[in-house]
């Protein structure tokens, strides 16, 4: 993930219903993407990763 830089879930449609990340090294920002500037959430990136592998999807 580029350091800085907000992107779109990979499981996002096209419908304009998405979250965005973003890795800033100490701590992961996650926001709606309709509504960017109405805040975030932010996480240490030990959390984010353990909130990552809970809901991957089985391959």
């Amino acid at each position: 993930m580029e350091r800085n830089a907000w992107r779109k879930s990979s499981r996002s449609g096209n419908n304009g219903q998405c979250v965005e990340v973003r890795d800033r090294d100490a701590q992961v920002d996650v926001r709606d993407s309709k509504a960017p500037n109405t805040g975030m959430l932010s996480f240490e990136p030990v959390a984010w990763e353990a909130f990552i592998s809970g809901i991957k999807l089985p391959h």
